[in-house]
């Protein structure tokens, strides 16, 4: 259905090279993979899941289940002998609970600007099968019509309950898309008020950005919510204690962080909230007899991506695929009735499991000696040495104890690095975290760049930018160098063109087989749930 629009308004241990043996799960054998068979041809499913990890396509999927197996390999790796010399055999299995669904599609991203696709765009494909302009929501090119969603056709059709959540801010790019018809994403506060009009009855997430508006003369969109009928809840404690019997419902993490976002999933402390403690507590709010839609997004992948931290998009793609496990868990109570989908809307980074000065090798456990995602690292650290004039050696005692990467001590340990197609030097294919001179040098540098910025630079040339993007040069030089030492690059601070994946489990799972635009997720939704 289309309308005419009203309104136009981001201690490591490591493994021998070898060889990929074996693809079976620790996960495999569970009762959702053995009901999976029994999902019938022509049903209707009465509860849906969606998970979009923004920014996710098969790199952050893949490298996040081989670090998963690197560590659990560490332990119960197989030991060959060969020439006198014991060697570790690789493994990997499916370590996450999406890589074990039943059916993997494929789905293309491109849209209507551009073959490396936005959020906003994207997530419209997902949400109402059409194309749109990269940073417009549910609007058409022209901008004189607006799509409905999915969510809001089960919602008005359906009776659904609906249910919508971010590790991001709740009107951000791709939540908006479920509810909001902008041709801007950045008019914040105009899809807030399109967020509290829904009449959706389950967010929680992230803080809404510009709640009183870009100039702060607005009415509180948070007052708006509560005259609406919505209840506000801003404690864990709160949360906590909320049954489906309060209604419609919005929760805004108690721990906010960068951007007024969640926490990084890394750098959540004992005790708070993660996405899957939100999903279980959506579950709760919106089960009912009619069924419900419930939209997850790991939005955070996309921003550690965007930064190039590795350990952090790992982390938060772990955080992602617990939320998918709450699901299951569920799914597996109601096998003929539940769909989950778990899908990206575009890559980010350009990340890549390999990279020129490691040869073949990769060490991924090198990402456990990162204890604190980029984010706060600058707003814990970085923020402080600029304030206090910090040296040079004494922000080096913090990038060995935060990431363990250690200053180079002798010639042997801090050879030039170089390209090679048959040679690489010592110290670069080997996995250590003892920093080569080069390495040195361009944290060095990255370190007076840092200490040199006043944060009024309106541009930076184009040699900055290619080195550190947009970001603080300290950090995310720490970043790809411990990227680097672990056999990982990123090529990119922004969107790229990969297909990203589609697994599927449950009642119509077989439609999402083999590889279509981003616009059929959509469309396979809806026949298969009625709408029209």
């Amino acid at each position: 259905m289309k309308k005419k629009i009203v309104c136009l308004t981001l201690a490591s241990i490591m493994l021998m090279p070898g060889l990929l043996t074996g693809c079976a799960s620790t996960l495999a054998d569970t009762p959702a993979k053995a009901h999976a068979a029994a999902s019938a041809e022509g049903k209707t499913p009465k509860y849906v899941f969606l998970f979009i990890g923004d920014g996710m396509s098969y790199p952050q999927v893949q490298l996040t289940n081989y670090f998963k197996s690197a560590n659990s390999s560490s332990e119960n790796a197989e030991k060959i002998t060969v020439e006198g010399e014991e060697k570790t055999v690789l493994s990997s299995q499916n370590n996450l609970h999406m890589m074990n669904f039943p059916v993997a599609g494929s789905a293309q991203t491109y849209d209507s600007t551009s073959f490396a696709p936005d959020s906003a765009s994207t997530a419209t494909s997902i949400a109402t099968g059409n194309k749109t302009w990269s940073g417009s929501i549910n609007v058409s090119e022209d901008f004189t019509e607006e799509y409905e969603t999915i969510a809001e056709k089960l919602k008005a059709q359906k009776d659904y309950k609906i249910g919508v959540i971010s590790s991001v801010n709740l009107n951000h790019a791709t939540p908006a898309a479920f509810y909001a018809h902008q041709a801007s994403r950045n008019d914040y506060y105009d899809i807030g008020v399109e967020m509290i009009e829904s009449g959706f009855d389950y967010f929680a997430g992230g803080a809404l950005l510009d709640p009183t508006g870009e100039n702060e003369d607005q009415k509180d969109l948070y007052d708006a919510a509560e005259a609406a009928g919505y209840k506000i809840v801003k404690t864990q404690a709160e949360a906590d204690a909320l049954t489906s019997n309060d209604g419609k419902t919005i929760v805004i993490d108690e721990h906010l962080a960068d951007s007024d976002a969640m926490s990084y999933d890394m750098d959540l402390e004992e005790g708070q909230w993660a996405l899957a403690d939100y999903v279980d507590k959506g579950i709760e709010m919106l089960d009912n007899d009619t069924g419900f839609f419930m939209m997850v997004e790991g939005g955070k992948i996309d921003w550690a991506c965007h930064a190039n931290d590795a350990a952090a998009t790992i982390s938060d793609t772990i955080a992602l695929d617990n939320a998918v496990a709450e699901a299951v868990e569920f799914y597996n109570e109601h096998p003929e009735e539940t769909l989950i989908l778990v899908t990206g809307d575009h890559e980010t980074g350009g990340l890549t499991i390999g990279y020129a000065g490691t040869d073949y090798d990769t060490f991924l456990q090198n990402f456990n000696n990162q204890k604190i995602s980029y984010a706060k690292f600058d707003s814990d650290y970085v923020a402080g040495y600029k304030e206090n004039k910090t040296d040079f050696d004494t922000v080096m005692k913090d990038v060995t104890e935060l990431f363990g990467l250690q200053a180079p001590v002798s010639h042997e340990t801090s050879t030039q690095q170089k390209d090679s197609a048959d040679m690489h030097p010592e110290s670069n294919n080997d996995g250590n975290l003892v920093m080569t001179q080069y390495e040195y040098d361009k944290l060095k540098e990255a370190y007076d760049t840092t200490m040199s910025r006043t944060g009024e630079e309106e541009e930076f040339g184009q040699d900055e930018y290619v080195k550190y993007g947009s970001y603080e040069p300290l950090t995310v030089t720490i970043t790809h160098i411990l990227n680097n030492k672990s056999g990982v690059n990123f090529g990119s601070y922004a969107h790229t063109g990969l297909p990203v994946e589609v697994f599927a489990q449950g009642v119509g799972q077989e439609n999402f087989e083999g590889y279509y635009d981003n616009t059929d997720i959509y469309k396979k939704m809806a026949e298969l749930t009625g709408v029209e």
